[in-house]
This record gives C-alpha cells, structure tokens and sequence, in this order.
C-alpha cells in the first residue's frame, strides 16, 4: 500500500497528528517552525498559530477550546479563541538544550511527554506524565530521542518508542495510579527499516509506528514483534500517525523535510506534508486531557 498526498503543508519537522473527533479536525504541529496546525475536515480550512519557541506535541483539553501544549518554553494551556497561554510547568528550565518532542494522553487523560537534546545528546532526555490536576511526574529518565506512545484497549499495557534503541518497549501500566513498571522490549526493528518514530494502536492492539529514514509506516503485533503490515510513504522521514476521520478507518501521516539533501527534496517534493491512508482495520479514539 502506498499513502496519498492529504495536506501539502510543506512542515520542517512535522509530527504529532491528533483527530478531533468533536470537531472533526485534524491537529499537528511543525517542530521547527514553532506552529500549531489544525485542518477541518468539513470546510478544508487551515489554520496555524506560531507559538513562542518549539513546540513538540498538543492535545486538545476535554469538553473546551482550550489545548495542552509542550513547548521548549514549558508545559502551557493555549485558547485558541483568545490566543492566550497559561503556565503550568517548566520542568527542564535547568537544561536550555533539551526540548519536548512527542506527548501523547493515556485513557485516564493524563499527559505524557518526553524530551530529548537539540544536538541528541546520548541519555539526555526524559519522560514525565501531567495528572488532571496538574501534578508533573518524572517517570524515566536516560532516553535519548523520547518518542512514541500508546496503550492497550485492557489498560494493563503502555507501549514507548525511544528512537535510539531502535525498538518498542512494553510497560505494565497501573490506569488508577500511572506507574509503569517490568519494561519488555516486544518489537525490534531492522535499522534497514527505519528509526522508530512516532506511533499509534489500532483497535485490534497492533501497532502502527512511523518509520524516520524508512519512508513508511508499518503495523507491528507487540505479542510477538511480528511485522505484519507495511504503508509506503513518499517521503524519506516520516514522523508519526494517527487514525481518525468519520469512521476512524484513516491514518493521518505527518512528515519532515528538515534533514533531507536537494536532491532528496527534488525526488520528494511532498517531504513535511500530511499523508493519508485508507484502511480495512479502524483506530482507537484519541484521548483527550482531562482537568480537574
């Protein structure tokens, strides 16, 4: 299968795709450009607000207008109608070269986010999970790119993705509490494959990861690391995906060209848009923050 050309959006380092089923929106943001993108799929507008420094992932806040926001300048809630921005949490305000990169919600509606070096600084980033009430946890320190997150329909697993390890790590996951314990890496991917990147779960429990390098996105069983599905990506760095659409059955691709030589860029002209895929499988919900 090959992905199709959705939004020719021309990102540096787009990454983070979340579907607003309440909306019917498509959110993202561009790295490196220090945007937050939406697209409404009913009118096909698109929008972008610059932020105030790199912003590595945004999740919409439950029952608002209101967005969770990881910026290299601190964890803030964003109104979109207002334009303004409340601090929540500086947690790596010590450390001017680490930025956030991929943040996801778990079904509690907690936030995870991960950070990593500008330079990628070998154990240099961190993993930390804001609770409903604004509570910041530390919970893994040493990753180097902090990136993919996912958990199972059951609840009992969370799955991460630090890029550098080339490999998906299963935790067991505790929804009341948030703590993650026995790390099991369940899927290793062949570097001829591509860095592990950004990743979503489908509602059969296989894993959808973005492959940086590769070119592709690719469905792995995580109960016995088995590959089982490959989508071609005409784009050399693909970053992340998730599903969405009227019947969750489309996966939303988002891609970069930071990196990439002119002639990469001559024979990928699309490299930074937004891909779409139709599949036969449906996606899970994204979940949404939840404040108290």
């Amino acid at each position: 299968m090959e992905a199709e050309l959705f939004i020719q959006s021309g990102n540096m380092l787009g990454e983070g795709p979340v579907w607003d089923d309440t909306k019917k929106e498509l959110l993202w943001v561009d790295i490196e450009r220090k945007m937050l993108c939406f697209y409404n799929l009913n009118n096909g507008d698109v929008c972008e607000f610059e932020m105030d420094s790199r912003i590595g992932a945004a999740v919409p806040i439950d029952n608002s207008d209101d967005y969770l926001l990881a910026l290299q300048s601190g964890l803030k809630i964003f109104n979109r109608k207002k334009g303004g921005f409340q601090l929540i949490a500086k947690p790596e305000e010590n450390i001017p070269n680490n930025r956030f990169n991929d943040g996801k919600c778990d079904p509690a509606g907690r936030f995870w986010i991960g950070s990593m070096d500008l330079g990628v600084k070998k154990g240099a980033g961190n993993l930390y999970c804001l609770d409903s009430d604004l509570k910041l946890n530390h919970k893994l320190n040493d990753l180097t790119i902090s990136n993919g997150l996912a958990w199972s329909s059951d609840l009992q697993k969370m799955y991460f993705i630090d890029t550098s390890t080339y490999s998906v790590t299963q935790f067991d996951y505790d929804l009341k509490t948030s703590a993650i314990s026995n790390p099991l890496t369940v899927v290793q991917v062949p570097e001829k494959h591509g860095a592990p990147d950004g990743m979503c779960i489908d509602s059969e429990g296989m894993l959808w990861i973005a492959h940086w390098g590769g070119g592709n996105v690719s469905r792995w069983n995580p109960a016995n690391g088995e590959l089982l599905q490959k989508v071609d990506v005409p784009a050399p760095h693909v970053t992340s995906c998730c599903f969405g659409g009227e019947k969750l059955d489309t996966l939303y691709i988002t891609t970069a060209k930071t990196g990439l030589t002119e002639t990469q860029l001559k024979e990928f002209p699309f490299s930074g848009s937004v891909f779409q895929v139709k599949l036969g499988g449906k996606g899970s919900k994204v979940n949404f923050f939840k404040m108290n």
